[in-house]
């Protein structure tokens, strides 16, 4: 198939202009086509770029550079990509045999610190309720893991989060949860193919600014309250208080971490106070990921001044976590645990509660079960997790709580990471 000429790039993007709401984008996109009309060759490969493909949705949902045109991210992908999921939920709830007791399908949305999480989480919200969705917006910035656990705290048909997770400050996007039999897990195939379709025949047939919005209803903090309150309930009361040291990653994981360690009877950790509060530039890494190389060298840094015994470290969204344990051998007197690692320790304390409530030990008592994944495949025996470790899914005999933030819980089917 030939590729669209520069001419037919720039109607396209013409027709874009007509349906973008931001004023940005829009004056971003009539720079590019003058320049193009021009003759730049740069500027021509810039809108091939962005008009010759389409951001695809997937399992992790939307993701890609905040920019203008179908295949960078934007208030208008936002939009389609929020009506398509809207779409989805009204077909399923339609072939349940209607909306049942509690009325039309919802939908609750959160949003972390990065460049326009807010507004593109207003534009879902008020898109899917226009669509005949009930919508509730978290109350304010808040981490994934809040998320996850609100769309079974409040009941709800499915979660959208407006968050790039740990990607690099100028990205942003969108994950979908699914409630009910899913319990508030990330999607999976085929529900991803699903939306992805309605959403490519609702961007070919509907205008954004001929979808209509609706009232969106906002969450109060009892939401969060009922978040740090699980949360702090599966730890076990603390025998010692190790010196630890945290670094949010410039996200949003401080405020909701510290109720919870609070909560739990843990004292508060010294803080990597240069990285503790949202920022969406991330000024102090190249790179906001604790697996990274140098990300951690600040909390690495404030470690060792602080003689700790732990080093803790979330992504910008709050969904991934990275630990770190004191080690001579490494010059920066700390070595990251592996994710497989970390998931051991976690998984040994689930078996350990569930061994626990049995009351016993002995060979014929309850006993957890630690699953250990292999991924085979040509040219490779098998996987092993990088630094982080990231779980929307609660185990089954928890106690429904989700996992505190960055951290992890067992799933019953399948975990989901980003």
């Amino acid at each position: 198939m030939p590729h669209p000429t520069d001419d037919e790039r720039i109607a396209r993007a013409e027709a874009w202009l007509t349906q973008d709401p931001d004023p940005e984008t829009r004056a971003e996109l009539a720079a590019i086509i003058a320049l193009v009309r021009a003759g730049d060759a740069a500027a021509s490969a810039d809108l091939a770029s962005r008009f010759d493909d389409r951001l695809a949705f997937g399992t992790a949902g939307l993701r890609g550079e905040i920019a203008a045109g179908p295949n960078r991210m934007n208030r208008v992908l936002v939009a389609q990509g929020a009506a398509g999921l809207a779409a989805y939920l009204l077909e399923r709830a339609s072939a349940a045999g209607g909306t049942g007791a509690g009325g039309a399908p919802s939908v609750v949305v959160g949003y972390d610190g990065r460049r326009n999480s807010r507004v593109f989480a207003h534009d879902v919200a008020e898109v899917m309720a226009g669509a005949g969705v009930r919508a509730v917006l978290l109350p304010r910035l808040l981490p994934t893991p809040v998320l996850a656990f609100a769309v079974r705290h409040l009941d709800t048909s499915a979660g959208v989060m407006i968050t790039a997770s740990h990607n690099p400050p100028n990205d942003n996007g969108m994950k979908v949860y699914l409630g009910g039999d899913d319990g508030g897990a990330q999607i999976v195939a085929p529900a991803d193919a699903e939306i992805a379709a309605h959403i490519s025949r609702i961007a070919a047939s509907t205008a954004v600014p001929d979808l209509p919005r609706g009232a969106v209803e906002t969450a109060d903090e009892s939401v969060v309250d009922a978040y740090v309150a699980a949360t702090a309930a599966v730890a076990s009361a603390p025998t010692a208080q190790p010196k630890v040291v945290y670094t949010a990653m410039h996200g949003v994981g401080w405020e909701t971490l510290q109720r919870v360690l609070e909560a739990a009877g843990f004292a508060a950790p010294a803080l990597v106070s240069a990285q503790i509060e949202p920022d969406a530039r991330f000024p102090t890494v190249a790179f906001p990921n604790p697996e990274e190389p140098g990300a951690m060298d600040l909390a690495f840094e404030t470690a060792r001044a602080e003689g700790a015994d732990l080093v803790i470290a979330n992504d910008p969204d709050a969904d991934r976590l990275a630990v770190a344990i004191p080690d001579p051998a490494s010059t920066d007197g700390y070595r990251r645990l592996t994710g497989n690692e970390v998931g051991l320790l976690l998984g040994l304390q689930v078996a350990e509660r569930v061994a626990s409530r049995a009351g016993s030990t002995d060979a014929g008592s309850p006993r957890g079960t630690l699953a250990c994944s292999i991924v085979s495949s040509p040219g490779s025996r098998r996987s092993h997790a990088r630094t982080g470790w990231t779980s929307v899914r609660r185990s089954p005999g928890s106690s429904g709580s989700h996992a505190p933030p960055g951290s992890c819980s067992a799933s019953r089917r399948r975990s989901a990471s980003w």
